[in-house]
């Protein structure tokens, strides 16, 4: 299904930790409106599309997701790593450290584990579309909230500012689907009124 090349999607090479950009940040790899929920949403919504071409956007974009996740993930593990316990109890990450040590959690930002509460598939193409829609918006709000708040760090700001681009792409490409499957619906309802009409005329 898949070719993975072994390079993240976007370079990322942070020079300076930084425990408290990644107790915020983290909200990006496993909060509700994060890079995990997102790549689950579009791979499990792809089965309920009516047409090869929904469902390879939805399939091209969770793939991506996981792409993005992965750099989110880097982000985590680049802003902590080398961190002392202090460091980190000093960063609101001792609960954390606790459970978790350095590795990277799928978490919010408020520290809730990451649910699969957070998605919705529907099994409609067009309740599950037009969620996708908002869910973009919802990751691109987020992602202007973290440069907001990242200011200092131009080089994570250069990262987040990328992810939220991609969101903007997948918001549009979202669209497009979302139109080309109600023109198909329509299109079956009109043949079906048709036959229906045919029927009743005999």
């Amino acid at each position: 299904m898949w070719t993975y090349d072994k390079h993240l999607q976007y370079p990322i090479n942070l020079k300076h930790r930084d425990p408290h950009l990644a107790k915020i940040i983290i909200s990006q790899y496993g909060g509700p409106d994060g890079e995990l929920g997102a790549s689950l949403r579009y791979l499990s919504q792809k089965f309920g599309m009516p047409d090869k071409k929904s469902k390879a956007v939805l399939n091209d974009i969770g793939t991506e997701e996981l792409a993005h996740l992965e750099m989110v993930g880097t982000i985590i593990h680049q802003l902590t790593d080398g961190a002392t316990p202090k460091e980190l109890d000093a960063a609101g990450l001792a609960d954390y450290y606790t459970d978790h040590g350095w590795g990277v959690y799928p978490q919010s930002a408020a520290g809730n584990p990451w649910t699969a509460a957070y998605i919705a598939v529907k099994g409609d193409p067009v309740a599950d579309l037009t969620e996708d829609l908002a869910a973009e918006q919802k990751a691109r709000a987020t992602y202007e909230k973290l440069i907001d708040l990242c200011q200092d760090n131009k080089e994570v700001v250069d990262v987040l500012k990328y992810l939220r681009q991609r969101e903007i792409v997948h918001f549009q490409r979202f669209g497009e689907a979302l139109n080309g499957v109600e023109e198909k619906l329509a299109q079956k309802k009109f043949y079906m009124n048709n036959m229906n009409q045919l029927f009743d005329n005999k």
